[in-house]
């Protein structure tokens, strides 16, 4: 069950995706051109997200337990340190220069371009080299 819902939950995700437009790239980049042909759409897509996830996440909190696993899994760390800084620099340059996040590129292969293909890519082996470059810390036992 745990798995069916994981994949409604994607495909809601991605058809959301679809339909707001933001699976092409000059979408996108035109939101962040913003002395020339500005497109304001993307600000009103992560709008509407805001608020699914302000109104969900009172839904959730009000259960005792999760629906699949036996905590919630949310994150506890408000250290905001070089990775997290850099991590996030880099994954706002990427974006800027590719016109993508790795959550509407996934939904976008469907389109058949290349572009799409490479872009998902070179995030993969960006994970891996961050892997193999920088560890994770080992985290302290609960």
């Amino acid at each position: 069950m745990k798995h069916l819902y994981a994949l409604l939950t994607g495909l809601v995700f991605g058809t959301g995706i679809a339909l707001s437009g933001m699976m092409d790239p000059a979408k996108v980049l035109n939101f962040f051109d913003v002395a020339g042909a500005w497109d304001p759409s993307l600000a009103f897509v992560m709008g509407g997200a805001l608020v699914v996830t302000f109104f969900g996440y009172r839904l959730v909190w009000r259960r005792d337990t999760a629906l699949f696993g036996a905590r919630f899994q949310v994150p506890t760390s408000t250290t905001i340190d070089a990775r997290l800084v850099g991590g996030s620099a880099l994954f706002g340059v990427g974006w800027g220069i590719a016109g993508f996040c790795p959550g509407a590129a996934i939904p976008a292969l469907g389109t058949g371009h290349w572009e799409v293909a490479l872009f998902l890519a070179a995030v993969t082996v960006g994970f891996f080299l961050r892997r193999v470059l920088s560890p994770m810390p080992a985290k302290a036992a609960s």
